[in-house]
C-alpha cells in the first residue's frame, strides 16, 4: 500500500515551502521590468492575432508574466494570507488594465481591422477552456513547488492562454464590438478562476502552513473572510462550467437531431441558426427544395425530446421571400469583405458585354447573302452627340476591294435593322 502511495506522493521532490513562497511573492508585482515585459508581450500577442499567426501568439504566451498574481492569489487563499491576497488581486487588476489599454491602442492604430480566426476563437469559451485552465493550473503549481522545475512551466503558459483573450478584449473595444469584448473577458475570467482554484487545491494538499496572527479574534475574522472569498470564487466558477457544459450538450444534441432527421434523409440544408441563450431556445433551419406539411412539423417538434432537446422551439423557414432575404443577409454577413476590385471587374465585364457581338448565326447569314463582303467586322460603338446625350450604334465595317452598290448597302442596312431590332445600324467600307 505504501508503494502505491509513493507513486502519487506530491511531497517527493518538493522544494522548501519558504523558498516556494518567496518565488511566488517575487512574481506577483507588476512594476519596472515585469510591467515592460507584460506590455511588450501584449503587443506581440496582438500582432499575432492581427495577422493570424499561431507561432507569434505562442511566443507571446511564453514571455507573459500574467500567471504570477493568479498563482499568488491561490497561495493566499490556501494559506489564509489576506495581505498576500490583496496584493495579488491588486497586481492582477493592474496587469489586466495595462493589457487592455496596450491592446486597445494597438488595434486602434492598426490598419488591419479584419476579424481573424485566431481572434474569433477567443470570443466563445466552452467547457474545454475550463478543463484546460484547471488541469493546466494544476500542472503549473505542481511544477512551481518542485526543486527541479522542469519543462512544464512553458507548456502551462501556452495551454492556459491568458494573454490572447485579453488582447481580443482590447480588439473588441477598439472596433466597438461589445460581444467580442464580453466573450474574450469571459474566457480570461474563467482561466483566472480555475488556475486560482487549482493552485488553492494543491496548496491545501501539500499542507502549506497558515499565516500566524497574534490576535486570535483577528485570525478568526480573516479566516471567515478568506473562506467567504473562496466560496465566492468557487460557486461562479462551477456555475460557469455547468452553463458551458449545458451549451455544449445542447449544440451536440441539435447537431445529432439535424443529422439524423434531415441530412441522412437526403434533405439539403442551406440555413442553420442555433440560439442557446434565448428563451425559449431556438433552432432555425431552411432547406433547398424540401417543404414540410404542418403534420410533419408537429412530428419533428415532438421528436426533439428524443434527442434530449428541451425548452427549444423549432422554426423551419419555408417562405421563399423571407428565406431569400435571410440567405442574402447570411451571405452578406460572411462575405462582407468583398474587395472593391471584384466589383470593378464585374462592372468592366458588364460594360464589355455591351460592345461584344457574338451572334454567330447572323454572321453566317451575312456571309451567305453577301459573299463579296468579306472580310468584315461587326460590333457596337458609343456615339456621343453632346456631353449629356449619347447612344449605341451597330456598325458593320468591310474592306473588300469592290464597294457595295448603293442599293445593296441599303438592303443590307435594312436587313440588319430587322435582325438586330434597332434603327441604329450603319454599313461602311474602310480603305480606298
Amino acid at each position: 500500500m505504501n508503494k502505491i502511495y509513493d507513486f502519487f506522493n506530491l511531497h517527493q521532490g518538493e522544494d522548501s515551502k519558504a523558498k516556494v513562497l518567496e518565488n511566488v511573492l517575487s512574481n506577483i508585482s507588476f512594476r519596472g521590468a515585469n510591467l515592460w515585459i507584460l506590455a511588450c508581450a501584449i503587443v506581440v500577442a496582438s500582432v499575432g492575432l492581427n495577422v493570424n499567426s499561431t507561432a507569434v501568439i505562442i511566443g507571446a504566451m511564453l514571455i507573459s508574466p500574467l500567471m504570477g498574481p493568479i498563482v499568488g492569489a491561490g497561495f493566499a487563499l490556501g494559506t489564509y494570507d489576506f495581505d498576500l491576497l490583496k496584493k495579488s488581486l491588486k497586481n492582477l487588476l493592474i496587469a489586466t488594465l495595462v493589457s487592455l489599454l496596450v491592446s486597445f491602442i494597438y488595434f486602434v492604430l492598426s490598419p488591419f481591422k479584419e476579424t481573424q480566426s485566431e481572434l474569433l476563437a477567443r470570443t466563445s469559451p466552452n467547457i474545454y477552456d475550463v478543463l484546460i485552465a484547471f488541469f493546466g493550473g494544476l500542472v503549473g503549481v505542481i511544477a512551481i513547488t518542485r526543486v527541479e522545475k522542469g519543462n512544464p512551466i512553458p507548456g502551462v503558459a501556452i495551454a492556459t492562454a491568458l494573454m490572447p483573450p485579453l488582447c481580443t478584449a482590447g480588439y473588441g473595444l477598439a472596433i466597438g464590438n461589445a460581444s467580442y469584448f464580453a466573450g474574450a473577458l469571459y474566457l480570461y475570467t474563467i482561466n483566472c478562476f480555475f488556475i486560482c482554484i487549482s493552485t488553492f487545491l494543491i496548496v491545501k494538499l501539500l499542507k502549506y502552513p497558515k499565516v500566524k496572527f497574534v490576535d486570535a479574534d483577528k485570525e478568526k475574522r480573516i479566516t471567515r473572510t478568506v473562506s467567504f472569498l473562496i466560496l465566492v470564487m468557487l460557486v461562479p466558477s462551477f456555475y460557469l462550467a455547468y452553463v458551458l457544459l449545458q451549451e455544449k450538450k445542447y449544440s451536440q444534441n441539435v447537431g445529432l437531431f439535424v443529422q439524423k432527421e434531415f441530412v441522412d434523409k437526403g434533405y439539403t440544408l442551406i440555413y442553420e441558426k442555433i440560439s442557446f441563450n434565448s428563451r425559449p431556445k431556438k433552432i432555425e433551419l431552411a432547406f433547398l427544395d424540401k417543404r414540410f406539411s404542418n403534420e410533419e412539423l408537429v412530428a419533428l417538434k415532438d421528436r426533439l425530446e428524443a434527442y434530449e432537446i428541451k425548452d427549444a422551439e423549432l422554426l423551419v423557414r419555408q417562405d421563399s421571400t423571407d428565406l431569400k432575404q435571410d440567405i442574402l443577409k447570411e451571405i452578406d454577413r460572411q462575405s462582407y469583405n468583398v474587395s472593391e476590385k471584384d466589383f470593378t471587374i464585374q462592372n468592366l465585364r458588364k460594360q464589355l458585354s455591351t460592345y461584344t457581338f457574338e451572334d454567330k448565326q447572323l454572321i453566317k447569314e451575312i456571309t451567305i447573302l453577301f459573299p463579296d463582303l468579306a472580310p468584315f467586322s461587326i460590333g457596337k460603338q458609343l456615339v456621343i452627340v453632346s456631353p449629356d446625350s449619347s447612344y449605341h450604334e451597330n456598325i458593320l465595317l468591310y474592306s473588300s476591294d469592290k464597294k457595295l452598290e448603293e442599293a445593296s448597302q441599303t438592303t443590307l442596312e435594312n436587313w440588319l435593322k430587322t435582325k438586330l431590332g434597332s434603327d441604329k445600324v450603319k454599313v461602311a467600307r474602310i480603305g480606298n
